[in-house]
């Protein structure tokens, strides 16, 4: 007989987040008349059987939401929630959208330098940009997928959730929008396997939900859950981000001056029998592809390094990827678990037929994810429980002094984001009603920017002064 469902267990967080997601309104950011550029990307969900299930007929009635986490087969202890990823094989520099290359390279952070040659393979989830004709992001998302990975979103097998947060997508130092970026969850709601169809190169990873739970949700959820993840970080060159492509010795100086930046990541260990390209896990490769749909490499949107693991002993003959999961689709997937923390209620000395006082209001816990780093300058912030997602694409410089002077400029940064903490707190219109995000976005890399050119000065001032001392102590 099976066991009973574990309070806190995967599939349970799962139901609580799609249902907030379904009840609670996006942040819907307007495009401004100088960059109507729109992006769409589909975060696909679905929960796989234990290996005991009964097949379910073809034309059994589609349940509700509801419905659908009291199935048996999705209530089944052993049932293990996915999420889908992308990993693309040789995309690199190249591959960007034409004629914007830099600007968009400079956001999504590919670890590459450009014109390096660099083949790494990349991680994401399926989507690109708004084309002209389409009715609006979530066909984008939809006509995205189908076409990269051959998946109709539109069959009675998935149901659009709902939708996250609006995000805008900036070059390196935020000077200049490039697009507004709308993730759309679906969820499949069948059992059964479906057949895909991915463009040259790109390989399919079902990725557990399980595997980020100890990472980033709260110890009394996540300790409960046999997770494998680990954080990491990516190193990009901060030279290739903020010099012209062609730019050699000035790509050399600003690398000396510099240094480079830091993303945190999460480690994703998947076995090589769980990436075949053009297929499901555990289903059988579909034919390769037919050439009916281009392969947009141009609409990478978030990307990040794979690479093969070593490994020993009882393992040695089981090939292992190790996928980094950082940028733009950890700043997603952040939000996206986020959704999963159940909400902190208020101190019990609390009159429930009044208004919670402001000083009720603080004694709450804000329910946040557990994050092992802090966006520079934000030391003490609660960024983390705000927008998880923008603590993940905020890079941390390699030399102390710039993040030092990070920090110095950084006051109307912390304004933004104790701001963004009351208003949370608070629950009034403002949350959905201001872009909080924006404006931290704005203020965090206004901060950068003041930063950089008071470390340039003060690098030049240094080579200045040594250059005249040496000289009077040679020419003396």
């Amino acid at each position: 007989m099976a066991q009973a469902e574990k309070p806190d267990s995967v599939v349970r967080l799962l139901s609580c987040a799609l249902h907030r997601i379904r009840t609670t309104p996006p942040r819907i950011i307007a495009s401004p008349a100088t960059q109507p550029r729109r992006a769409a990307v589909a975060i696909i969900i679905r929960v796989v059987p234990p290996p005991n299930t009964v097949p379910v007929p073809v034309d059994t009635p589609l349940p509700t939401l509801s419905q659908f986490f009291e199935l048996d087969w999705v209530k089944d202890p052993l049932a293990c929630p996915e999420f889908l990823l992308l990993r693309r094989d040789g995309a690199g520099p190249s591959d960007a959208v034409p004629g914007r290359a830099s600007a968009f390279q400079n956001f999504t952070g590919d670890g590459t330098s450009k014109g390096s040659g660099n083949t790494g393979a990349h991680v994401a989830f399926p989507g690109g940009r708004t084309e002209e004709g389409d009715e609006g992001g979530l066909y984008t998302a939809m006509r995205q997928t189908w076409e990269e990975i051959g998946l109709d979103l539109a069959e009675r097998d998935f149901v659009c959730i709902g939708q996250l947060d609006d995000r805008e997508i900036t070059t390196s130092l935020g000077k200049r929008l490039l697009m507004i970026l709308s993730p759309f969850v679906f969820l499949q709601l069948t059992p059964n396997t479906l057949p895909t169809d991915p463009t040259d190169g790109t390989t399919i990873h079902w990725v557990p939900l399980e595997t980020l739970a100890s990472a980033v949700l709260p110890g009394h959820i996540g300790d409960k859950v046999n997770a494998k993840s680990k954080w990491s970080s990516v190193t990009v060159d901060a030279a290739s981000r903020l010099t012209p492509r062609r730019a050699a010795i000035l790509k050399i100086l600003v690398r000396v001056l510099i240094g480079s930046m830091q993303f945190p990541a999460i480690l994703l260990d998947v076995p090589e029998s769980d990436a075949i390209p053009g297929s499901f896990t555990g289903s059988p490769a579909a034919p390769p592809n037919n050439g009916s749909y281009p392969a947009l490499t141009q609409d990478k949107l978030e990307k990040g390094f794979t690479a093969t693991k070593p490994l020993s002993g009882k393992d040695q003959n089981k090939s292992r990827h190790q996928l980094k999961l950082w940028g733009l689709s950890l700043g997603m997937t952040l939000d996206l678990m986020a959704t999963m923390i159940p909400p902190t209620a208020l101190p019990s000395s609390a009159d429930i037929n009044k208004q919670p006082t402001p000083q009720d209001l603080y004694k709450v816990s804000l329910p946040s994810l557990h994050l092992p780093f802090h966006p520079v300058g934000g030391e003490g912030m609660r960024i983390d429980a705000v927008a998880p997602s923008l603590s993940s694409v905020f890079p941390r410089f390699s030399y102390p002094d710039v993040n030092f002077w990070i920090w110095v400029f950084g006051k109307r940064y912390r304004e933004v984001v104790r701001g963004w903490e009351a208003s949370v707190r608070n629950g009034g219109s403002n949350v959905r009603r201001v872009n909080w995000s924006g404006t931290a976005l704005n203020t965090f890399y206004a901060a950068v920017r003041k930063a950089l050119l008071v470390v340039l000065v003060l690098r030049a001032i240094g080579v200045f002064v040594g250059l005249v001392f040496a000289g009077w102590w040679v020419f003396a």
